[in-house]
């Protein structure tokens, strides 16, 4: 059998010329017996820097894999491209689970997936133990940390299952999302052994990013559904009954919609996980519990109907959007219910049972402070872009031209005396009520509670009555951001003075602050988004190579129906483009496409070539 090196591997099974960055760092790390540990963006092709070396070592290579759905993608994605592997979880009959271990012990398994829970079966056991590991490769690493955003307490089982092999194999460990301290929990819970370490950025520059704030939500995201109907995405809602709701109306405006919600039978979930993945509907309603382990490339738009709770959360979200490189639009809609939705799902958390008690109030309160930080996002008129990329500490230029901020006309507005008003509002009433209590003060609302806290005597009482209420809430949330003012993280989330407060009482700093124009100049601001965007990411096709492009997906859904394999698995869209841009004639040609191997070529090739034959005679 012929020995290939990794550049080798790389073209013959997964059609690629070059590694991207990073990558090779890694795969040469573990080629030469090493621990390593990769963050990288997702999309940035951290899957490879484990699979390439299993393909090349002697062994078996174990990948501990969180959920289900990520096992089968990348299961299917393997076989696809002609590699055998296998994965062992719950989703098994008892007979399928005993036929794969059958396998995996014959030595048919390169590359195994498994759930963590099942390292401690006796059947696993059993098969490990008496096999050679060569490398356990951790997929969704931060999950080991309780710091992180998504703990899981089985992640702790890993170290003890590698201590009792009789070997310890290379460790590897790959996550898209950490924080200093969580990379740092990493490295001290799997124990790595002077790991070589890959951080290439969080940066994905293909995606656009806005926050707005409309008066009517379910009207925006039908606008924008209604301007872009024919591409997938996924519309992420805080709970059921808005998933419910959100998917209904769209199903009766006539959209291809489907929902996902952890209130759905296991049946439903699969069927309609499947329904989106196989593109039989273009649009995914759903709790955060859908999402992580979708590999499907072909995700235009991530909407955020709700405000997630942390930015770690957001950025994984977002992170499934645009996984081919292509243009991807990110749009969150806020509202102030947003945060006391989140709020109530810190105080109400049942996750860290397992946790004692004050670990678990250490979390609450960490997790209030990923609260304030995604809202401090929301209020932000700074690079969107610049934002995240600070909070995982990463430093760049505070513009990156792809996010609605960079993309709209602000102008600098004096608003002293109505930050004055509402520091002294909140001092005068010796900082006991919410933001809601204070902006009604200040522009001398009538409502029974004012009256009941008597705040209609307050000195400010009607004092800012000719603003309007949105330009109130622009400025209290810019105080905020600026630390002017800070807000209590208990249910109450009453409004508090810090330590610069004095400077804003005492007309020792002005506040001068970002506002974006009226609207013409705003809707300007859109279309040299759009053109931005296309010159700066996008691939614009003509009318006729449109046409060739659907060609090209018709045949790939009848393939991917053949195979029953989503379509993105058989090519993804990237690819199709790139075919369409260089028409191919020839397997060589082919072969330049990137995404195309020789096993695919093999498989698919001759039908693809049919097209761009038939296509050259018409």
């Amino acid at each position: 059998m012929e020995i290939l090196d990794k550049c080798q591997v790389l073209k013959q099974y997964f059609g690629f010329d070059m590694f991207r960055e990073g990558q090779e760092k890694l795969i040469d790390g573990i080629l030469d017996g090493k621990d390593v540990f990769g963050i990288m963006p997702t999309g940035s092709g951290k899957s490879l820097c484990f699979q390439i070396p299993a393909l090349m070592m002697e062994g078996i290579t174990l990948v501990i894999s969180p959920l289900i759905s990520l096992m089968k993608d990348q299961v299917a994605s393997l076989n696809q491209a002609g590699i055998h592997a296998a994965y062992l979880n719950s989703s098994l009959t008892p007979g399928q689970y005993h036929k794969a271990l059958e396998y995996a012990k014959a030595g048919r398994y390169p590359i195994i997936y498994v759930a963590p829970e099942r390292l401690e079966t006796e059947s696993f056991l059993d098969f490990a133990l008496n096999s050679k590991i060569a490398m356990v490769a951790v997929d969704e690493a931060h999950c080991v940390s309780q710091w992180g955003q998504d703990f899981r307490p089985s992640y702790l089982k890993i170290v003890e299952f590698i201590k009792r092999l009789s070997k310890r194999p290379i460790v590897s460990a790959f996550t898209a999302t950490a924080t200093k301290e969580v990379r740092e929990d990493i490295i001290d819970i799997l124990m790595l052994q002077d790991p070589v370490m890959m951080t290439t950025g969080y940066d994905r520059p293909n995606l656009y990013l806005s926050v707005q704030t409309p008066r009517d939500k379910y009207e925006a995201l039908k606008t924008y559904l209604e301007a872009h109907p024919e591409q997938g995405g996924i519309i992420y809602c805080l709970t059921r009954k808005l998933v419910e709701e959100v998917s209904t109306r769209l199903r009766e405006d006539g959209f291809s919609v489907t929902r996902y919600h952890a209130g759905l039978s296991d049946a439903e979930r699969r069927r309609n996980q499947d329904d989106f993945i196989y593109d039989r509907c273009l649009i995914m309603v759903a709790t955060n519990a859908f999402g992580m382990g979708i590999d499907k490339s072909n995700v235009r738009f991530i909407i955020h109907y709700n405000m997630p709770g942390s930015i770690e959360a957001y950025y994984q979200e977002i992170g499934r959007c645009a996984r081919d490189q292509e243009p991807g639009e990110c749009i969150l809609y806020y509202s102030g219910q947003d945060v006391v939705t989140n709020q109530f799902f810190i105080d109400h958390n049942t996750e860290n049972r397992e946790l004692d008690y004050v670990t678990r109030q250490i979390v609450a309160e960490r997790d209030r402070e990923r609260l304030r930080k995604m809202t401090f996002y929301c209020f932000t008129r700074e690079c969107l872009r610049d934002y995240i990329l600070r909070y995982f500490g990463e430093y760049h230029a505070n513009y990156c031209g792809n996010c609605v901020n960079c993309l709209t006309q602000f102008e600098s507005v004096d608003v002293t005396e109505i930050a004055k008003a509402l520091v002294g509002c909140v001092s005068s009433c010796r900082q006991r009520y919410g933001v809601t209590v204070i902006l009604d003060t200040v522009r001398g609302a009538n409502t029974a509670k004012i009256r009941q806290y008597r705040m209609d005597e307050n000195p400010y009482y009607g004092m800012l009555a000719k603003i309007p209420i949105y330009r109130l809430r622009q400025v209290m949330n810019e105080l905020m951001l600026r630390d002017f003012l800070s807000v209590t993280t208990d249910e109450y989330a009453i409004v508090k003075l810090t330590d610069t407060s004095k400077k804003i009482i005492d007309e020792a700093e002005p506040v001068i602050m970002k506002m974006a124009k009226e609207q013409e100049a705003r809707t300007k601001g859109k279309s040299d988004q759009k053109a931005g965007r296309s010159k700066k990411t996008g691939v614009e096709l003509s009318a006729t190579d449109k046409a060739l492009f659907e060609k090209l997906r018709s045949l790939r859904m009848e393939i991917a129906r053949e195979e029953q394999v989503p379509p993105y698995i058989v090519f993804s869209d990237k690819t199709l483009v790139h075919m369409c841009l260089s028409k191919p004639e020839t397997k060589a040609d082919m072969l330049s496409v990137p995404g195309i191997g020789e096993f695919k070529f093999g498989k698919y090739g001759k039908r693809f070539l049919r097209i761009f034959k038939e296509n050259a005679v018409n």
